[in-house]
């Protein structure tokens, strides 16, 4: 016994290390969504398949460096992310949305006058939204979900997703963070309503507390991941970033190969980035000044780079010098971006 207890507790501690995510307790008993969704349901779906999510997610996270960013960083970049990373990170994320939303009538709240305003102006009334959802959950193929989101311009918009992903994910063609989520697998609803998907939609809106998508709506709309979205959606400066990183720090390391290389790569990102359209929050005059400058700084550093030199190493400190000109003017436009 004396030998086992050590083991016991390296056990825990071992255990305790990998448990970054944990399962939420359902707000209410599994009987308190009847007759809408039955006990059975919410039971299994709670404890077996959110658990596995939770569990899985552990698992494939333990022991990097993903243990220590948030879930918000897991999402946005899942096309970096293992299968199992992007599946099971999304499905905690959207199982755990999904029991804040849902509450039995009489624990329901109302509708803040801000997202029945926003509601009214986007879809005309909240009927005209649910006929919306409920055409992007029939229509989904398979498994998925349907969402209420808010997008990067503060608007309110009815997207659809496939498996577990979410609309905050890099591989979702309309970005966003949610405010509500209605899961259209079938383990949601199959014990009650068997194939009939309309019916379980029918029946689950008797649950949505309005109370709660309304807190949502609120802290989205406050949310500096929104402006990270939109950023992030702007596809030319991801592309001219990668490239500036790969010339950049090697020049660091004084290797200016790479910079030598890809001069001309580097200044034809920039006039692409110059002349793509920036996202609504950051097309302004700055902006556009600032990515002038990182052009022309990106052209003289691909005309010097092609002009014939005795001096090598003289080329050199000038090309370091003036790569790092334009790594400061590239953070200048990030940091426009987020003003």
């Amino acid at each position: 016994m004396k030998h086992l207890l050590p083991i016991f507790f390296l056990f825990l501690t071992v255990n305790g290390i990998a448990q970054v995510y944990s399962l939420p307790n359902l707000p209410y008993s599994f009987d308190a969504y009847e007759p809408f969704i039955d006990a059975q349901t919410m039971e299994i779906h709670h404890d077996k398949h959110h658990a596995g999510y939770v569990n899985n997610l552990n698992k494939a996270i333990t022991g990097t460096a993903m243990e220590k960013v948030s879930m918000e960083d897991l999402l946005m970049y899942a096309s970096f992310r293992s299968a199992s990373v992007r599946n099971n990170a999304g499905g905690h994320y959207n199982h755990s949305l999904f029991w804040d939303i849902l509450a039995p009538k009489e624990k329901q709240g109302p509708i803040s006058s801000e997202l029945q305003k926003a509601i009214d102006a986007k879809f005309t009334s909240i009927d005209s939204l649910i006929a919306t959802v409920n055409k992007a959950a029939t229509s989904r193929f398979g498994s998925g979900w349907a969402w209420i989101m808010v997008t990067p311009t503060g608007e309110l918009a009815v997207v659809s997703t496939g498996n577990q992903d979410n609309p905050i994910m890099d591989i979702s063609t309309d970005r966003g963070i949610p405010i509500l989520g209605i899961d259209v697998w079938e383990h949601a609803y199959y014990l009650k309503y068997q194939n009939k998907r309309a019916a379980y939609l029918s029946g689950v809106w008797s649950l949505i507390n309005w109370e709660v998508v309304s807190q949502k709506y609120t802290a989205a709309l406050n949310n500096p991941l929104l402006k990270e979205l939109e950023k992030d959606n702007w596809l030319a400066i991801k592309d001219f970033h990668k490239v500036m990183a790969q010339t950049f720090h090697p020049a660091e390391e004084k290797n200016m190969t790479p910079l030598r290389t890809r001069s001309g790569e580097l200044y034809a990102k920039s006039i692409l980035l110059k002349n793509s359209t920036p996202p609504l929050s950051a097309n302004n005059a700055r902006v556009q000044q600032a990515l002038s400058k990182l052009e022309k700084q990106c052209f003289d550093i691909h005309q010097l780079v092609q002009k014939p030199t005795k001096d090598e190493a003289r080329k050199d400190a000038q090309l370091f010098e003036m790569i790092s000109k334009a790594h400061d003017i590239f953070h200048e436009v990030e940091g426009l971006c987020h003003d």
